[in-house]
């Protein structure tokens, strides 16, 4: 480990207050013993005293030999001191003495010849404990061995904050070297770090002396600055034995391993949340691409096979070409290398030699972390891909299939051309993790859109065609299915011509969802037809229907209304159901104040009829709750936002529909609704 003395900075030459006294010395208890030439004791330290056991008035005057020494040992220390005393060279080494309580110990000597203005000589003997200088010596020894080898940076700053000491490791990490630190500040040592956050850290411990743990930082050095490294570092204030403030310790540990792993949890944890919002295998695709774009590539392509989009189980090719549709592409910045991919909805043919045909005949991933001529002609659809790539600086390629169920799906391609680094294995575990998460949600998806397309189109077929125009009455009406569920709906409506040129208006709802709901439906929808070809008043009609669905163990809304055109008037009755809006020219659209009945299947009660004019030109609005009921909004609200929607200028009655489902409907609503609007006209009367 390189050092510095600290005492050669600034804050501690002359002048800048009284020398602080060193807690090593304490530690050692250096004694100091002065012999004339007869070698009598002359200097006896309070150090001595501590050391030897005798008090000074029991020392001085005495011979230090026949005090201290062994009779054994008498002779060799007769001989060293005569040998200091003549050839004034001093002699250093390990000694054993006597001490006062009879015991002998190994004491360290320092022996020197001094000199006085007289020419008078004297022999100084400085001596400490040689188990405790050894304990110290093997301290140090292990201190610099384990700083100097270690790993971990290790530095110590002056309370100055200038480097009095570094070791290797930090040297390394820094990318400067030991010399090159020392005596200088952090600004001006490592002038490429955030240096005014690290000083103002190491500034707090120096003055609270509370220790700063596991501090992150993320840059580049010299070591390595084409690429971001993270490192841990922690300051701990340096307190001498005495309580001296020393300086600063740093303890730097490069964690870019665990960074980049965290990074990667993170984009996982983020890629969960962002992908898969919806059951679209379009938006799916690009919530892939939208993850894995910037953080893991440079340009990202999700492709799938087309079988998986027309509702066949999906199949991944033999030895032969595989079809695939483009479903989304992302870069991460203008680039022509997007031309290169095959854009969002494009349908085409790969040979077998194409790597993506490869990835989804075998389902295993491909990595090339550096691409090459032969590699571009493989990974692009055609030789002016190839050259696109090549001229946008395309390096590295990764391709990993959608697998989903046991069943490979498609591809996500990603490319790197601006991002220096090369893919590499865990690039190619954060991927597989990404394109597994987003194969379930498209294959979810893929499974919903076509059970939904199924339910749709059994839904669709349980209703009638576009109402024909009837005596007197101009019909528009829309269905609109779920949102969010694949379950069919029990919403229904009908137009029903009578004799007399009268017509029927129907609008009912079964309660629940599923095969069962639609059943109830289709079966109500028979009889409500049948039923009204007997030209039965509206109440007796809904008795019959009460009976059938109460026959049925289940329960429904409905709106039955008989228009007679040669009289101008409607004859309506209601089971549970929300009531209908009339809009009369000129005036305001109004609810329909009826007697609201019990629903259908309840069984055993009386509805009621209400008649009321319909002139030319005045409309009754009909409707399933699908339509105004929302799980965050109060019924009154909404049927005041209804009321509000039909107001204003006179609109065709397809326009009306149009304008009520886009206002109130959204495109997750959980239930279906049905809208039916009948427009009074002109009718001779006969």
């Amino acid at each position: 480990m390189r050092t510095v003395d600290p005492f050669g900075a600034e804050g501690d030459q002359a002048g800048a207050g009284p020398p602080q006294r060193s807690g090593l010395l304490d530690l050692l208890s250096v004694a100091a013993v002065l012999l004339d030439a007869e070698g009598r004791i002359v200097l006896w330290s309070p150090q001595a005293e501590e050391l030897f056991g005798y008090t000074s008035q029991e020392a001085l005057g005495q011979y230090a030999a026949r005090l201290l020494v062994d009779e054994q040992n008498l002779d060799l220390m007769m001989r060293l001191f005569a040998e200091v005393m003549k050839t004034g060279q001093g002699w250093a080494g390990a000694f054993s003495v006597r001490h006062k309580d009879g015991s002998s110990r190994l004491v360290e000597f320092r022996n020197m010849r001094l000199s006085d203005d007289r020419g008078d000589f004297y022999a100084l003997g400085i001596a400490t404990d040689e188990a405790t200088l050894r304990q110290v010596e093997r301290d140090v020894a292990l201190s610099m061995r384990l700083v100097s080898q270690s790993p971990i940076g290790l530095a110590v700053l002056d309370t100055d904050l200038r480097y009095v000491a570094v070791n290797p490791a930090l040297a390394r990490i820094n990318g400067v070297t030991a010399e090159e630190h020392l005596g200088r500040p952090v600004r001006e040592a490592l002038p490429f770090l955030e240096v005014d956050a690290i000083e103002a850290a190491l500034r707090h411990v120096l003055t609270s002396g509370e220790p700063l743990i596991d501090q992150h930082s993320v840059g580049r050095t010299p070591a390595d600055p084409e690429n971001d490294h993270a490192w841990s570092a922690s300051y701990y204030r340096l307190d001498g034995p005495g309580g001296r403030v020393l300086g600063v310790a740093i303890v730097l540990v490069d964690v870019t391993d665990r960074h980049r792993a965290r990074q990667r949890l993170a984009l996982i944890a983020d890629g969960s949340a962002r992908i898969g919002t919806t059951l679209d295998v379009e938006q799916t695709a690009r919530e892939l691409a939208d993850v894995a774009v910037p953080e893991v590539a440079d340009i990202a392509a999700v492709d799938v096979l087309d079988s998986v989009l027309d509702d066949r189980q999906p199949t991944a090719p033999g030895a032969g070409r595989a079809l695939f549709r483009a479903l989304a592409v992302k870069a991460a910045y203008p680039t022509e290398a997007v031309r290169a991919a095959d854009p969002a909805g494009h349908l085409a043919s790969y040979g077998a030699e194409r790597l993506a045909t490869q990835c989804v005949r075998t389902g295993r991933p491909i990595l090339i972390p550096h691409v090459g001529e032969r590699d571009l002609a493989r990974i692009a659809r055609d030789a002016e891909a190839a050259a696109i790539l090549a001229r946008a600086g395309v390096h590295s390629y990764l391709l990993t299939p959608l697998i989903a169920r046991g069943e490979v799906l498609g591809t996500l391609g990603l490319t790197r051309a601006r991002n220096p680094l090369p893919f590499d294995n865990d690039d190619l575990t954060l991927a597989g993790e990404l394109a597994d998460r987003t194969a379930v949600c498209i294959d979810n998806a893929r499974l919903y859109q076509g059970a939904r397309n199924t339910a749709v189109t059994l839904q669709r077929s349980l209703l009638p065609d576009l109402p024909p125009q009837q005596a007197g009455l101009e019909v528009a009406s829309r269905y609109r299915p779920a949102g969010t569920t694949i379950e069919v709906g029990g919403d229904w409506f009908d137009v029903i011509p009578l004799t007399e040129d009268k017509t029927a208006l129907v609008v009912g709802d079964v309660m629940g969802s599923g095969i069962s709901a639609a059943t109830t439906m289709g079966r109500l929808r028979t009889a409500t037809s049948t039923l009204a070809d007997l030209d039965l008043p509206p109440t007796e009609l809904l008795h019959h229907l009460d009976k059938i669905t109460a026959g049925l163990e289940q329960y429904a809304t409905c709106a039955y209304a008989v228009y007679d055109p040669h009289r101008a008037l409607c004859h309506i009755a209601v089971a549970g159901h929300l009531p209908p809006v009339l809009m009369r020219a000129g005036e305001p659209p109004e609810l329909l104040d009826l007697p609201t009945g019990a629903p259908l299947g309840v069984g055993g009660v009386a509805f009621e009829v209400t008649t009321f004019g319909l002139a030319p030109g005045d409309q009754l609005v009909l409707y399933t709750d699908g339509l105004v009921e929302t799980r965050h909004h109060a019924i009154d609200e909404r049927l005041d936002l209804l009321l509000q929607l039909l107001h204003g200028p006179d609109r065709s009655s397809e326009e009306t529909c149009d304008r009520l489902l886009d206002a109130l409907r959204d495109p997750d609503d959980h239930d279906d609704v049905a809208v039916l609007i009948a427009r009074a006209r002109r009718w001779p009367r006969p």
